[in-house]
Protein backbone atom coordinates (compact mmCIF):
# COMPACT_ATOMS: atom_id res chain seq x y z
CA UNK A 1 0.00 0.00 0.00
CA UNK A 2 0.84 3.25 -0.83
CA UNK A 3 2.11 5.47 2.03
CA UNK A 4 -1.09 8.19 2.72
CA UNK A 5 -0.25 11.67 1.19
CA UNK A 6 0.65 14.09 4.05
CA UNK A 7 -2.38 16.90 4.40
CA UNK A 8 -1.86 20.22 2.99
CA UNK A 9 -2.57 23.36 5.03
CA UNK A 10 -5.12 25.62 3.79
CA UNK A 11 -4.03 29.00 4.33
CA UNK A 12 -6.30 31.89 4.64
CA UNK A 13 -5.44 34.88 2.31
CA UNK A 14 -3.93 38.02 3.76
CA UNK A 15 -6.11 41.12 3.23
CA UNK A 16 -3.45 42.53 0.85
CA UNK A 17 -3.70 39.66 -1.28
CA UNK A 18 -7.38 39.69 -0.93
CA UNK A 19 -7.16 43.27 -2.75
CA UNK A 20 -5.18 42.04 -5.06
CA UNK A 21 -7.34 39.38 -6.16
CA UNK A 22 -10.64 41.80 -6.19
CA UNK A 23 -8.34 44.34 -8.46
CA UNK A 24 -7.88 41.43 -10.52
CA UNK A 25 -11.46 40.54 -11.04
CA UNK A 26 -12.21 44.21 -11.60
CA UNK A 27 -9.40 44.79 -13.89
CA UNK A 28 -10.91 42.03 -16.01
CA UNK A 29 -14.48 42.93 -15.49
CA UNK A 30 -13.33 46.09 -16.98
CA UNK A 31 -11.38 44.96 -20.07
CA UNK A 32 -14.94 42.85 -20.90
CA UNK A 33 -17.09 45.57 -20.44
CA UNK A 34 -14.86 47.70 -22.55
CA UNK A 35 -14.93 44.92 -25.23
CA UNK A 36 -18.54 44.48 -25.15
CA UNK A 37 -19.20 48.39 -25.56
CA UNK A 38 -16.96 48.57 -28.40
CA UNK A 39 -18.65 45.54 -29.65
CA UNK A 40 -21.83 47.51 -29.22
CA UNK A 41 -20.66 50.51 -30.39
CA UNK A 42 -19.27 48.79 -33.81
CA UNK A 43 -22.86 47.15 -33.89
CA UNK A 44 -24.72 50.27 -33.44
CA UNK A 45 -22.60 52.12 -36.07
CA UNK A 46 -22.87 48.78 -38.78
CA UNK A 47 -26.35 49.25 -38.48
CA UNK A 48 -26.53 52.81 -39.01
CA UNK A 49 -24.15 52.81 -41.28
CA UNK A 50 -26.60 50.04 -43.00
CA UNK A 51 -29.53 51.97 -43.05
CA UNK A 52 -27.68 55.27 -44.15
CA UNK A 53 -25.82 53.47 -47.65
CA UNK A 54 -29.17 51.76 -48.14
CA UNK A 55 -29.74 54.33 -50.65
CA UNK A 56 -31.00 53.51 -53.94
CA UNK A 57 -29.29 54.75 -57.15
CA UNK A 58 -31.50 52.45 -59.02
CA UNK A 59 -35.55 52.56 -58.40
CA UNK A 60 -37.92 50.03 -60.23
CA UNK A 61 -41.11 50.55 -59.60
CA UNK A 62 -43.28 47.88 -61.36
CA UNK A 63 -47.48 48.26 -60.82
CA UNK A 64 -49.91 45.74 -62.20
CA UNK A 65 -53.27 47.56 -62.32
CA UNK A 66 -56.10 45.42 -61.01
CA UNK A 67 -53.72 43.01 -59.79
CA UNK A 68 -54.80 42.09 -56.17
CA UNK A 69 -53.77 39.27 -54.32
CA UNK A 70 -56.73 37.18 -56.42
CA UNK A 71 -54.81 37.66 -60.13
CA UNK A 72 -51.34 36.92 -58.24
CA UNK A 73 -53.04 33.69 -56.86
CA UNK A 74 -54.54 32.78 -59.94
CA UNK A 75 -51.61 32.95 -61.96
CA UNK A 76 -49.76 30.87 -59.60
CA UNK A 77 -52.38 28.32 -59.65
CA UNK A 78 -52.44 28.46 -63.29
CA UNK A 79 -49.07 27.90 -63.86
CA UNK A 80 -49.23 25.01 -61.39
CA UNK A 81 -51.78 23.49 -63.49
CA UNK A 82 -49.64 23.73 -66.67
CA UNK A 83 -47.21 21.65 -64.85
CA UNK A 84 -49.75 19.26 -64.84
CA UNK A 85 -49.76 18.56 -60.46
CA UNK A 86 -52.80 16.42 -58.87
CA UNK A 87 -52.01 17.90 -55.88
CA UNK A 88 -53.33 21.38 -54.72
CA UNK A 89 -50.22 24.06 -54.88
CA UNK A 90 -49.13 27.13 -56.65
CA UNK A 91 -45.44 27.88 -58.64
CA UNK A 92 -44.93 30.90 -57.15
CA UNK A 93 -44.41 34.51 -59.66
CA UNK A 94 -41.13 36.07 -59.51
CA UNK A 95 -42.42 39.13 -57.29
CA UNK A 96 -43.84 36.32 -55.32
CA UNK A 97 -40.07 35.57 -54.29
CA UNK A 98 -39.41 39.20 -53.60
CA UNK A 99 -38.18 38.98 -50.01
CA UNK A 100 -40.14 41.57 -48.00
CA UNK A 101 -43.81 41.50 -48.62
CA UNK A 102 -46.47 43.71 -47.27
CA UNK A 103 -49.97 44.78 -47.77
CA UNK A 104 -51.51 48.64 -48.81
CA UNK A 105 -54.46 50.45 -48.52
CA UNK A 106 -55.85 52.10 -51.76
CA UNK A 107 -59.04 54.05 -51.31
CA UNK A 108 -58.99 57.48 -52.29
CA UNK A 109 -60.09 60.74 -50.76
CA UNK A 110 -63.76 60.75 -52.04
CA UNK A 111 -64.64 56.79 -51.92
CA UNK A 112 -63.42 53.62 -50.65
CA UNK A 113 -63.42 52.21 -54.14
CA UNK A 114 -60.19 53.71 -55.62
CA UNK A 115 -59.87 54.54 -59.35
CA UNK A 116 -56.22 54.15 -60.84
CA UNK A 117 -55.64 58.16 -61.19
CA UNK A 118 -56.05 58.53 -57.51
CA UNK A 119 -54.12 55.59 -57.07
CA UNK A 120 -51.33 56.52 -59.35
CA UNK A 121 -51.06 59.87 -57.61
CA UNK A 122 -51.11 58.23 -54.38
CA UNK A 123 -48.18 56.31 -55.53
CA UNK A 124 -46.10 59.18 -57.54
CA UNK A 125 -46.92 62.37 -55.14
CA UNK A 126 -47.83 61.30 -51.98
CA UNK A 127 -51.12 62.70 -51.34
CA UNK A 128 -54.80 61.59 -51.74
CA UNK A 129 -56.50 62.83 -54.31
CA UNK A 130 -60.11 62.39 -56.18
CA UNK A 131 -61.27 59.43 -58.57
CA UNK A 132 -60.54 61.45 -61.74
CA UNK A 133 -57.32 64.12 -61.08
CA UNK A 134 -54.12 62.85 -60.91
CA UNK A 135 -51.05 64.68 -60.57
CA UNK A 136 -53.31 67.47 -57.80
CA UNK A 137 -54.19 67.27 -54.53
CA UNK A 138 -57.53 67.26 -53.15
CA UNK A 139 -58.17 70.67 -54.01
CA UNK A 140 -56.81 70.36 -57.90
CA UNK A 141 -53.24 71.87 -56.87
CA UNK A 142 -50.62 70.29 -58.97
CA UNK A 143 -48.34 68.09 -56.51
CA UNK A 144 -44.78 67.37 -57.59
CA UNK A 145 -44.04 63.69 -58.38
CA UNK A 146 -41.06 61.76 -57.56
CA UNK A 147 -40.87 60.94 -61.32
CA UNK A 148 -40.03 64.83 -61.58
CA UNK A 149 -37.92 64.73 -58.10
CA UNK A 150 -35.44 62.34 -59.62
CA UNK A 151 -35.53 64.33 -62.92
CA UNK A 152 -34.71 67.09 -60.85
CA UNK A 153 -31.70 65.72 -59.04
CA UNK A 154 -30.42 64.60 -62.35
CA UNK A 155 -31.58 60.90 -62.56
CA UNK A 156 -33.15 59.74 -65.51
CA UNK A 157 -36.88 58.59 -65.56
CA UNK A 158 -38.58 56.38 -67.55
CA UNK A 159 -42.28 55.31 -68.06
CA UNK A 160 -43.46 51.80 -69.64
CA UNK A 161 -47.16 50.96 -69.47
CA UNK A 162 -49.44 48.40 -71.76
CA UNK A 163 -51.63 50.86 -72.42
CA UNK A 164 -51.74 54.60 -73.49
CA UNK A 165 -48.72 56.56 -72.62
CA UNK A 166 -51.36 59.31 -71.50
CA UNK A 167 -53.71 56.53 -69.34
CA UNK A 168 -54.11 57.30 -65.65
CA UNK A 169 -51.31 55.36 -63.96
CA UNK A 170 -48.42 56.61 -66.22
CA UNK A 171 -49.66 60.02 -66.32
CA UNK A 172 -49.82 60.62 -62.66
CA UNK A 173 -46.18 60.48 -62.57
CA UNK A 174 -45.57 63.51 -65.32
CA UNK A 175 -48.93 65.09 -65.63
CA UNK A 176 -51.26 67.21 -63.39
CA UNK A 177 -54.60 67.43 -64.83
CA UNK A 178 -57.87 67.95 -62.80
CA UNK A 179 -59.71 65.41 -65.01
CA UNK A 180 -57.87 61.47 -66.08
CA UNK A 181 -59.66 62.55 -69.78
CA UNK A 182 -57.75 65.97 -70.49
CA UNK A 183 -55.57 63.16 -72.78
CA UNK A 184 -54.82 66.12 -75.14
CA UNK A 185 -53.55 67.92 -72.30
CA UNK A 186 -51.50 65.13 -70.51
CA UNK A 187 -50.18 64.09 -74.27
CA UNK A 188 -48.57 67.72 -74.33
CA UNK A 189 -47.08 67.59 -70.71
CA UNK A 190 -45.43 64.12 -71.56
CA UNK A 191 -44.00 66.18 -74.56
CA UNK A 192 -43.14 68.90 -72.14
CA UNK A 193 -41.49 66.51 -69.64
CA UNK A 194 -37.91 66.67 -69.79
CA UNK A 195 -37.57 63.08 -69.04
CA UNK A 196 -36.20 60.32 -71.07
CA UNK A 197 -38.10 57.15 -72.11
CA UNK A 198 -41.45 56.39 -72.97
CA UNK A 199 -42.63 53.18 -74.17
CA UNK A 200 -46.15 51.55 -74.63
CA UNK A 201 -49.46 52.24 -76.38
CA UNK A 202 -50.11 55.37 -77.85
CA UNK A 203 -52.51 58.45 -77.34
CA UNK A 204 -56.05 59.16 -76.61
CA UNK A 205 -56.34 62.18 -78.16
CA UNK A 206 -53.22 63.67 -80.53
CA UNK A 207 -55.33 65.79 -82.32
CA UNK A 208 -56.92 67.33 -79.41
CA UNK A 209 -60.52 66.57 -81.22
CA UNK A 210 -61.59 66.39 -77.41
CA UNK A 211 -59.97 68.90 -75.75
CA UNK A 212 -61.47 72.22 -74.74
CA UNK A 213 -58.14 74.09 -75.15
CA UNK A 214 -58.97 77.21 -77.40
CA UNK A 215 -56.59 78.35 -80.27
CA UNK A 216 -54.77 76.33 -82.72
CA UNK A 217 -53.75 72.58 -81.84
CA UNK A 218 -50.20 70.78 -81.93
CA UNK A 219 -50.33 67.31 -82.82
CA UNK A 220 -49.07 65.81 -79.52
CA UNK A 221 -46.92 63.72 -81.44
CA UNK A 222 -45.25 66.79 -83.24
CA UNK A 223 -45.33 68.45 -79.94
CA UNK A 224 -43.78 65.19 -78.76
CA UNK A 225 -40.59 65.89 -81.45
CA UNK A 226 -40.54 69.42 -80.70
CA UNK A 227 -40.15 68.19 -77.09
CA UNK A 228 -36.30 67.15 -77.52
CA UNK A 229 -37.59 63.12 -77.99
CA UNK A 230 -37.03 61.06 -80.68
CA UNK A 231 -40.44 59.39 -81.70
CA UNK A 232 -40.18 55.92 -82.93
CA UNK A 233 -43.15 53.83 -84.27
CA UNK A 234 -41.26 50.87 -85.68
CA UNK A 235 -39.93 47.80 -84.33
CA UNK A 236 -36.77 47.19 -85.83
CA UNK A 237 -35.98 50.91 -85.40
CA UNK A 238 -36.61 50.58 -81.35
CA UNK A 239 -34.82 47.65 -80.98
CA UNK A 240 -31.42 49.56 -82.89
CA UNK A 241 -31.75 52.00 -79.77
CA UNK A 242 -28.26 52.49 -78.07
CA UNK A 243 -27.80 54.20 -74.71
CA UNK A 244 -26.81 58.02 -75.15
CA UNK A 245 -28.11 61.32 -74.46
CA UNK A 246 -31.40 61.30 -76.85
CA UNK A 247 -34.29 61.14 -75.03
CA UNK A 248 -37.20 58.78 -76.56
CA UNK A 249 -40.90 57.98 -77.08
CA UNK A 250 -41.59 54.01 -78.23
CA UNK A 251 -44.97 53.72 -79.32
CA UNK A 252 -45.24 49.97 -80.28
CA UNK A 253 -46.85 49.56 -84.28
CA UNK A 254 -49.09 47.25 -83.26
CA UNK A 255 -52.09 48.46 -80.73
CA UNK A 256 -55.78 46.47 -80.12
CA UNK A 257 -57.90 48.43 -78.15
CA UNK A 258 -57.90 52.22 -77.18
CA UNK A 259 -54.30 52.50 -78.33
CA UNK A 260 -52.99 50.02 -76.06
CA UNK A 261 -50.94 47.15 -77.34
CA UNK A 262 -52.47 43.61 -77.21
CA UNK A 263 -53.38 40.92 -74.56
CA UNK A 264 -50.38 38.95 -73.85
CA UNK A 265 -52.56 36.06 -75.38
CA UNK A 266 -53.04 37.87 -78.61
CA UNK A 267 -49.85 38.79 -78.94
CA UNK A 268 -48.05 37.56 -82.29
CA UNK A 269 -44.69 36.57 -83.05
CA UNK A 270 -41.95 39.29 -83.23
CA UNK A 271 -44.30 41.57 -80.85
CA UNK A 272 -42.19 43.60 -78.51
CA UNK A 273 -43.71 42.77 -75.07
CA UNK A 274 -43.56 44.53 -71.49
CA UNK A 275 -40.43 42.28 -70.50
CA UNK A 276 -38.81 44.04 -73.89
CA UNK A 277 -39.84 47.27 -73.11
CA UNK A 278 -38.84 46.98 -69.35
CA UNK A 279 -35.28 45.69 -70.71
CA UNK A 280 -34.91 48.30 -73.69
CA UNK A 281 -35.25 50.95 -70.41
CA UNK A 282 -32.59 49.10 -67.94
CA UNK A 283 -30.24 49.73 -70.86
CA UNK A 284 -30.89 52.93 -72.38
CA UNK A 285 -31.59 54.57 -68.61
CA UNK A 286 -28.47 53.12 -66.63
CA UNK A 287 -25.93 56.15 -66.25
CA UNK A 288 -24.14 57.37 -62.94
CA UNK A 289 -25.97 59.47 -61.67
CA UNK A 290 -29.30 56.59 -61.49
CA UNK A 291 -32.56 56.93 -62.40
CA UNK A 292 -36.14 56.36 -61.78
CA UNK A 293 -38.70 53.67 -63.98
CA UNK A 294 -42.79 52.99 -63.23
CA UNK A 295 -43.60 50.05 -65.27
CA UNK A 296 -47.01 49.15 -65.70
CA UNK A 297 -48.89 46.03 -66.54
CA UNK A 298 -52.17 48.02 -67.42
CA UNK A 299 -54.29 45.65 -69.16
CA UNK A 300 -54.64 43.23 -65.82
CA UNK A 301 -57.06 45.99 -65.37
CA UNK A 302 -58.99 46.22 -68.66
CA UNK A 303 -59.39 41.40 -68.55
CA UNK A 304 -60.25 41.51 -64.59
CA UNK A 305 -63.02 44.49 -65.88
CA UNK A 306 -64.43 42.39 -68.72
CA UNK A 307 -64.55 39.27 -66.02
CA UNK A 308 -61.66 37.34 -68.21
CA UNK A 309 -59.84 35.69 -66.09
CA UNK A 310 -57.67 33.96 -68.59
CA UNK A 311 -56.34 37.23 -70.37
CA UNK A 312 -55.91 38.81 -66.98
CA UNK A 313 -53.30 35.48 -65.66
CA UNK A 314 -51.83 35.65 -68.86
CA UNK A 315 -51.01 39.57 -68.57
CA UNK A 316 -50.02 39.07 -65.08
CA UNK A 317 -47.31 36.17 -66.40
CA UNK A 318 -46.17 38.75 -68.53
CA UNK A 319 -45.89 41.36 -66.32
CA UNK A 320 -44.12 39.00 -63.77
CA UNK A 321 -42.02 38.30 -66.96
CA UNK A 322 -40.77 42.16 -67.50
CA UNK A 323 -40.21 41.57 -62.74
CA UNK A 324 -38.44 39.20 -63.74
CA UNK A 325 -36.23 41.85 -65.93
CA UNK A 326 -35.85 44.02 -62.99
CA UNK A 327 -34.61 41.33 -60.75
CA UNK A 328 -31.86 40.81 -63.05
CA UNK A 329 -30.59 44.20 -63.32
CA UNK A 330 -30.50 44.16 -59.34
CA UNK A 331 -28.74 41.05 -59.17
CA UNK A 332 -26.19 42.84 -61.12
CA UNK A 333 -26.06 46.26 -58.94
CA UNK A 334 -27.17 44.31 -55.73
CA UNK A 335 -26.29 47.81 -53.52
CA UNK A 336 -27.63 50.40 -55.49
CA UNK A 337 -30.83 49.03 -56.74
CA UNK A 338 -34.41 48.77 -55.65
CA UNK A 339 -37.25 47.00 -56.83
CA UNK A 340 -40.90 47.35 -55.45
CA UNK A 341 -43.87 45.28 -57.63
CA UNK A 342 -47.71 46.43 -56.50
CA UNK A 343 -50.93 46.94 -57.61
CA UNK A 344 -52.62 50.25 -57.83
CA UNK A 345 -56.39 48.60 -56.88
CA UNK A 346 -57.88 45.36 -57.34
CA UNK A 347 -60.79 45.06 -59.94
CA UNK A 348 -63.70 41.88 -61.05
CA UNK A 349 -63.57 41.15 -57.12
CA UNK A 350 -61.91 38.27 -58.37
CA UNK A 351 -62.06 35.28 -55.81
CA UNK A 352 -60.81 31.33 -56.13
CA UNK A 353 -63.67 29.14 -55.61
CA UNK A 354 -67.16 29.32 -57.24
CA UNK A 355 -69.93 28.06 -55.76
CA UNK A 356 -71.13 25.68 -58.42
CA UNK A 357 -67.54 23.93 -57.87
CA UNK A 358 -67.90 24.18 -54.19
CA UNK A 359 -64.72 23.05 -52.60
CA UNK A 360 -62.98 22.27 -55.79
CA UNK A 361 -61.01 24.11 -58.40
CA UNK A 362 -60.58 23.08 -61.92
CA UNK A 363 -57.74 25.08 -63.32
CA UNK A 364 -56.72 23.12 -65.79
CA UNK A 365 -60.02 23.67 -67.99
CA UNK A 366 -58.39 27.55 -68.40
CA UNK A 367 -56.20 26.32 -71.15
CA UNK A 368 -59.18 25.36 -73.47
CA UNK A 369 -59.74 29.39 -74.03
CA UNK A 370 -57.47 30.67 -76.99
CA UNK A 371 -57.78 34.35 -77.36
CA UNK A 372 -58.94 37.29 -74.98
CA UNK A 373 -62.21 38.36 -75.26
CA UNK A 374 -61.73 41.78 -77.15
CA UNK A 375 -59.92 39.24 -79.58
CA UNK A 376 -63.48 36.72 -79.74
CA UNK A 377 -65.19 40.11 -80.03
CA UNK A 378 -64.05 41.01 -83.56
CA UNK A 379 -64.33 37.28 -84.30
CA UNK A 380 -68.08 37.66 -83.20
CA UNK A 381 -69.14 40.68 -85.00
CA UNK A 382 -67.61 39.65 -88.28
CA UNK A 383 -69.66 36.26 -87.63
CA UNK A 384 -73.01 38.76 -87.04
CA UNK A 385 -72.18 40.95 -90.10
CA UNK A 386 -72.01 38.21 -92.38
CA UNK A 387 -74.92 36.22 -90.49
CA UNK A 388 -77.62 38.41 -88.89
CA UNK A 389 -80.37 35.86 -88.83
CA UNK A 390 -77.99 33.10 -87.62
CA UNK A 391 -79.34 30.75 -85.20
CA UNK A 392 -77.66 29.69 -81.81
CA UNK A 393 -76.61 26.59 -83.23
CA UNK A 394 -74.62 28.14 -85.60
CA UNK A 395 -72.13 29.99 -83.43
CA UNK A 396 -71.31 27.02 -81.24
CA UNK A 397 -68.40 26.31 -83.14
CA UNK A 398 -66.62 28.80 -82.53
CA UNK A 399 -67.17 28.98 -78.67
CA UNK A 400 -65.85 25.36 -79.03
CA UNK A 401 -62.76 26.21 -80.99
CA UNK A 402 -62.01 29.30 -78.82
CA UNK A 403 -62.68 28.54 -75.54
CA UNK A 404 -63.68 24.54 -75.43
CA UNK A 405 -66.80 24.97 -74.19
CA UNK A 406 -69.23 22.28 -75.59
CA UNK A 407 -73.42 22.20 -75.94
CA UNK A 408 -73.72 18.47 -76.64
CA UNK A 409 -76.78 16.48 -76.83
CA UNK A 410 -77.67 13.83 -74.25
CA UNK A 411 -77.07 10.95 -75.86
CA UNK A 412 -73.47 12.42 -76.41
CA UNK A 413 -73.20 13.56 -72.98
CA UNK A 414 -74.11 10.07 -71.88
CA UNK A 415 -71.01 8.48 -73.69
CA UNK A 416 -68.54 10.28 -72.01
CA UNK A 417 -66.76 9.48 -68.99
CA UNK A 418 -68.47 11.04 -66.08
CA UNK A 419 -65.13 12.59 -64.25
CA UNK A 420 -62.49 14.26 -66.56
CA UNK A 421 -61.57 17.34 -68.49
CA UNK A 422 -64.14 16.32 -71.40
CA UNK A 423 -67.12 15.83 -69.20
CA UNK A 424 -65.98 19.12 -67.21
CA UNK A 425 -66.09 21.20 -70.55
CA UNK A 426 -69.78 20.31 -71.42
CA UNK A 427 -72.54 22.50 -70.47
CA UNK A 428 -75.38 21.81 -68.68
CA UNK A 429 -79.01 22.42 -69.50
CA UNK A 430 -79.51 25.64 -67.29
CA UNK A 431 -75.69 26.90 -68.23
CA UNK A 432 -77.21 26.47 -72.06
CA UNK A 433 -79.95 28.18 -71.76
CA UNK A 434 -77.27 31.76 -69.92
CA UNK A 435 -75.68 31.30 -73.41
CA UNK A 436 -78.23 31.02 -75.30
CA UNK A 437 -80.21 34.31 -74.12
CA UNK A 438 -77.12 36.31 -74.24
CA UNK A 439 -76.84 35.39 -77.77
CA UNK A 440 -80.10 36.28 -78.66
CA UNK A 441 -79.21 40.16 -76.53
CA UNK A 442 -76.61 40.16 -78.26
CA UNK A 443 -77.80 39.74 -81.57
CA UNK A 444 -79.94 42.28 -81.46
CA UNK A 445 -77.32 44.65 -81.06
CA UNK A 446 -77.56 48.10 -79.51
CA UNK A 447 -75.58 50.18 -77.09
CA UNK A 448 -74.45 48.42 -74.72
CA UNK A 449 -74.44 50.82 -72.21
CA UNK A 450 -78.21 51.62 -72.74
CA UNK A 451 -78.71 48.35 -70.62
CA UNK A 452 -81.09 47.76 -67.72
CA UNK A 453 -80.51 46.98 -64.42
CA UNK A 454 -80.59 43.07 -64.53
CA UNK A 455 -78.64 43.01 -67.72
CA UNK A 456 -75.89 45.14 -66.23
CA UNK A 457 -75.48 42.62 -63.42
CA UNK A 458 -75.14 39.64 -65.93
CA UNK A 459 -72.90 41.29 -68.52
CA UNK A 460 -71.78 45.15 -67.52
CA UNK A 461 -71.15 47.13 -70.53
CA UNK A 462 -69.98 44.24 -72.07
CA UNK A 463 -70.62 41.78 -75.02
CA UNK A 464 -73.43 40.01 -73.24
CA UNK A 465 -72.80 36.54 -75.11
CA UNK A 466 -68.52 37.02 -74.51
CA UNK A 467 -69.11 37.62 -71.05
CA UNK A 468 -70.86 35.11 -70.62
CA UNK A 469 -68.79 32.41 -72.30
CA UNK A 470 -65.44 33.94 -69.75
CA UNK A 471 -68.03 33.45 -66.83
CA UNK A 472 -69.24 29.92 -67.75
CA UNK A 473 -65.36 28.77 -68.28
CA UNK A 474 -64.31 30.68 -65.02
CA UNK A 475 -66.87 29.16 -63.10
CA UNK A 476 -66.09 25.51 -64.42
CA UNK A 477 -62.60 26.36 -63.28
CA UNK A 478 -63.59 27.18 -60.01
CA UNK A 479 -63.02 30.95 -60.39
CA UNK A 480 -66.06 34.18 -59.49
CA UNK A 481 -66.48 37.45 -59.74
CA UNK A 482 -68.32 40.18 -57.82
CA UNK A 483 -68.13 43.28 -59.99
CA UNK A 484 -66.81 44.99 -63.36
CA UNK A 485 -65.04 47.62 -61.42
CA UNK A 486 -62.36 47.57 -58.93
CA UNK A 487 -62.67 47.04 -55.16
CA UNK A 488 -61.85 48.61 -52.02
CA UNK A 489 -59.60 45.45 -51.02
CA UNK A 490 -56.07 46.55 -50.03
CA UNK A 491 -53.13 44.92 -52.42
CA UNK A 492 -49.61 42.89 -52.06
CA UNK A 493 -46.45 45.15 -52.49
CA UNK A 494 -43.15 43.40 -52.70
CA UNK A 495 -39.96 44.65 -52.61
CA UNK A 496 -36.22 43.15 -52.96
CA UNK A 497 -32.96 45.23 -52.66
CA UNK A 498 -31.22 48.38 -51.34
CA UNK A 499 -33.94 49.80 -49.02
CA UNK A 500 -36.79 47.48 -49.21
CA UNK A 501 -37.22 46.92 -45.61
CA UNK A 502 -39.20 50.13 -45.70
CA UNK A 503 -42.33 48.18 -47.76
CA UNK A 504 -42.77 45.15 -45.20
CA UNK A 505 -46.15 45.48 -42.89
CA UNK A 506 -49.53 47.26 -43.55
CA UNK A 507 -49.57 51.14 -44.88
CA UNK A 508 -51.01 53.43 -47.21
CA UNK A 509 -50.44 53.54 -50.69
CA UNK A 510 -49.25 57.34 -49.71
CA UNK A 511 -46.39 55.47 -48.19
CA UNK A 512 -45.39 54.26 -51.07
CA UNK A 513 -44.16 57.34 -52.41
CA UNK A 514 -42.76 58.43 -48.71
CA UNK A 515 -40.71 55.55 -48.34
CA UNK A 516 -39.40 55.41 -52.10
CA UNK A 517 -38.28 59.10 -51.73
CA UNK A 518 -36.41 58.34 -48.16
CA UNK A 519 -34.70 55.39 -50.23
CA UNK A 520 -33.65 57.21 -52.98
CA UNK A 521 -32.20 60.13 -50.79
CA UNK A 522 -34.43 63.23 -51.54
CA UNK A 523 -34.38 65.59 -49.33
CA UNK A 524 -37.20 67.37 -48.68
CA UNK A 525 -39.50 65.19 -50.71
CA UNK A 526 -42.19 64.36 -47.93
CA UNK A 527 -42.52 67.33 -47.11
CA UNK A 528 -42.78 68.89 -50.67
CA UNK A 529 -45.27 65.92 -51.47
CA UNK A 530 -47.27 67.34 -48.47
CA UNK A 531 -49.89 65.91 -46.58
CA UNK A 532 -53.10 64.46 -47.94
CA UNK A 533 -56.07 67.08 -47.84
CA UNK A 534 -58.60 66.28 -45.78
CA UNK A 535 -61.90 67.10 -48.08
CA UNK A 536 -62.20 66.41 -51.76
CA UNK A 537 -62.35 69.18 -54.02
CA UNK A 538 -66.01 69.98 -54.20
CA UNK A 539 -66.20 69.94 -50.86
CA UNK A 540 -63.43 71.55 -49.71
CA UNK A 541 -62.86 74.98 -48.38
CA UNK A 542 -61.14 77.48 -50.38
CA UNK A 543 -29.30 47.25 -43.91
CA UNK A 544 -30.50 46.18 -47.55
CA UNK A 545 -32.87 43.46 -48.19
CA UNK A 546 -31.38 41.13 -51.21
CA UNK A 547 -32.81 39.17 -53.42
CA UNK A 548 -33.30 35.32 -53.75
CA UNK A 549 -30.10 33.70 -55.29
CA UNK A 550 -30.26 32.27 -58.44
CA UNK A 551 -32.49 32.31 -61.41
CA UNK A 552 -36.05 34.37 -61.22
CA UNK A 553 -38.55 31.54 -61.77
CA UNK A 554 -39.12 31.75 -65.64
CA UNK A 555 -43.01 33.39 -66.47
CA UNK A 556 -44.51 30.81 -68.75
CA UNK A 557 -44.93 32.56 -72.07
CA UNK A 558 -48.29 33.42 -73.12
CA UNK A 559 -50.04 30.99 -75.82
Amino acid sequence: MRPARPAVPTLSPTMQEVRLMNCSRWHHAARAAIALFAILLCCTVGVAQARQAAQAKYVILLIGDGMGMAQRNAAELYLAAQKGDATPGIVKLNMSQLPVQGATTTYSIDSLITDSAAAGTAMACGVKTTNRGFGVDGRNAPVTSIAEMARDKGMKVGIVSTVSLDHATPGAFYAHQPSRKNYYEIGLELAASRMDYFAGGGFLDPAGKKSKMEGEKRNVVDAIRAGGFRYVNDVAEYRALKPGKERVVFVNPRLQDEQAMPYAMDAAPGDVSLAEMTRKGLELLDNPKGFFMMVEGGKVDWACHANDAVSSITDVLAFDAAVAEAMQFQRKHPADTLVIVTGDHETGGMSIGFAGTKYDSYHTRLKHQKISYVAFDEKFAAFRKANPQARFEDVLPMVRENFGLAVLSEAERAALPKEGDAAGMVLKDFEVAELRAAFDRSMKGGDRKDLSEQDYLLYGEYEPFTVTITHLLNQKSGISWTTYSHTGVPVLTSAGGAGAERFGGFYDNTDIFTRMAETMGLEGAVKAGGKPASKPADKADAQPASLPAGQPAQAVAAN
